[in-house]
């Protein structure tokens, strides 16, 4: 029933794709959808690619394991949105770029900028796109004994099909689909297993299993993921998932798709809902998971949400819900695989391959086909490279991507966007020194021993010292070279800041 279940999430996610290949004829379609996307569609798109392995399974994972603390994952994926609504939705939208780079060389008059974020993008796109194969690959064991590499070569050719048939446009109907059918196969089984045990005559007491040697696990602040530091690694975290947020660029190219500022806005208010429903379920599959499946905390956790309906229902229904779940876990994988490979393929189609093209063929070439070539590039390097993950959970993985893009995007966009004294020297000075620190704690998490102490915990949640230290080069480096403040900066900050409904030279013209 499962591989049943799958294979049908594959056809429909292939079949909405290839319909998106009749109406992607022009770059702007592959880029932005044509920025026509309307806010409730968009933000099920967005809700749709953001609710990835780490949401639909990792998160409850985290929670069985480690009990209270792990809850901040939600609130903070959450709360990212309200961050980037305040800060930085509707002015990114009026910018008119197609990609993060292209919004820092417009600001910033710089091609070195411009290079850095380029970088920035494909190593923040990777990283996020390493626990989306594994949790591919992790599914399809669970469910048919397969080596995981066939679940995440899988995942991989789906998403270039997509991607290369139709872009922007094609992905956007594909991601709105599957946040309703994730949200749908996370909340059935609640809801299934709920009514059953009211109807007991005898129910297990799951809120009583939890007391004695489980009282530690559900107090906040007890184990902090097991480290050390525990208060410091809460706030860290909620650092880099609240800042972190705005500066994925799977994320930002979606807001690109609207067609104006308040458009934007709009969105994330109902991306917000729509993410705030959908996180009330995996703390449940981990309070359930203590109670019927207490031996996959020493063993394999991340599978929580896929193990429990086959525990406490085994026969026809267990199989059922198990099928519906590994559906919307497949479904988790490809749309954040997709909108990722979309960002990845946009940085490297304008910044790597159309010169090059271009050089090649005299000009003889379509932007159409080079944007397809660049999405098989996009996938298949986080491919080859998924194996090197070690032993870090999916919502651990995913936070270290959060931890990168707070302290690299964040500066970037917030000081861009609202003070107009910052430089192009402390642009790129501060995308440097907080990528350098961020990205190094990365390497020694994946490829590196454990550590301990305060150098373990600064090392596992780096966000909290290496954004300050991020936001403070930017500063200091800017009041040091007044000079190279960009010549355009008066007219960036206006064309950031006026609403569409406004003319700078005649005012309002229209409602």
């Amino acid at each position: 029933m499962s591989l049943t279940a799958i294979g049908l999430v594959i056809a429909a996610t292939i079949g909405i794709g290839l319909f998106g290949l009749r109406i992607s004829r022009t770059t702007s379609d592959f880029y932005v959808a044509s920025r026509a996307v309307t806010p409730r569609w968009n933000a099920s798109a967005i809700s749709g690619e953001y609710l990835s392995a780490a949401s639909f399974l990792g998160v409850a994972g985290l929670v069985l394991v480690n009990g209270a603390d792990m809850l901040w994952f939600s609130v903070g994926y959450t709360v990212g949105y309200l961050m980037l609504l305040v800060l930085i939705a509707a002015p990114l939208r009026r910018s008119g770029a197609y990609t993060l780079p292209d919004f820092a060389e417009t600001r910033f008059e710089s091609a070195v900028v411009r290079r850095i974020c380029s970088f920035l993008v494909a190593g923040i796109g990777t990283l996020y796109l390493l626990p989306q194969l594994r949790g591919a690959g992790l599914t399809v064991q669970t469910v048919t004994g397969a080596p995981p590499a066939v679940g995440a070569a899988l995942v991989a050719i789906i998403v270039v099909i997509n991607v290369a048939a139709g872009g922007m446009r094609s992905i956007t109907f594909v991601q709105a689909f599957q946040y309703w059918l994730k949200l749908t196969a996370l909340a059935a089984p609640v809801f299934v297993i709920l009514i059953a045990w009211r109807s007991m005559d005898h129910p297990v007491g799951v809120l009583d299993s939890l007391q004695g040697a489980g009282s530690e696990w559900a107090q906040p602040l007890s184990r902090a993921d097991g480290r050390d530091h525990p208060l410091y690694a809460t706030y860290s975290l909620l650092l880099a998932l609240c800042f972190g947020t705005m500066g994925l660029p799977h994320v930002l190219v979606r807001f690109y798709t609207n067609p104006d500022g308040r458009a934007a806005r709009r969105t994330t208010v109902v991306v917000l809902a729509l993410l705030g429903v959908f996180y009330l379920f995996p703390p449940v599959y981990a309070v359930l998971g203590r109670t019927f499946a207490p031996d996959l905390v020493a063993t394999a956790a991340d599978t929580v949400v896929l193990e429990l309906p086959g525990r406490i229902f085994p026969g026809t229904v267990g199989d059922l819900l198990g099928a519906l779940v590994a559906a919307g876990a497949f479904a988790a994988f490809l749309s954040t695989s997709s909108g990722l490979t979309v960002a990845i393929a946009g940085v490297i189609d304008q910044d790597l391959l159309r010169n090059r093209l271009h050089r090649l063929t005299g000009g003889d070439y379509l932007a159409v086909n080079s944007f397809r070539i660049a999405a098989v590039l996009a996938i298949a390097i986080p491919y080859l490279a998924w194996n090197f993950t070690g032993s870090l959970s999916l919502a651990d993985t995913v936070g270290l991507a959060f931890a990168v893009a707070a302290s690299t995007f964040c500066p970037l966009l917030v000081l861009g966007i609202w003070w107009r004294r910052m430089s192009t020297v402390g642009a790129a000075a501060g995308l440097l020194v907080g990528g350098v620190a961020a990205i190094s704690a990365v390497l020694v998490n994946v490829i590196g021993p454990p550590q301990g102490g305060w150098s373990g915990a600064l090392i596992a949640q780096p966000a909290a010292w290496t954004m300050p230290l991020a936001f403070l080069t930017v500063v200091v480096v800017s009041r040091m070279t007044p000079a190279r403040i960009p010549a355009g900066t008066a007219r960036s900050m206006v064309r950031l800041h006026t609403p569409e409904a406004v003319d700078v030279d005649r005012g309002f013209t229209g409602a």
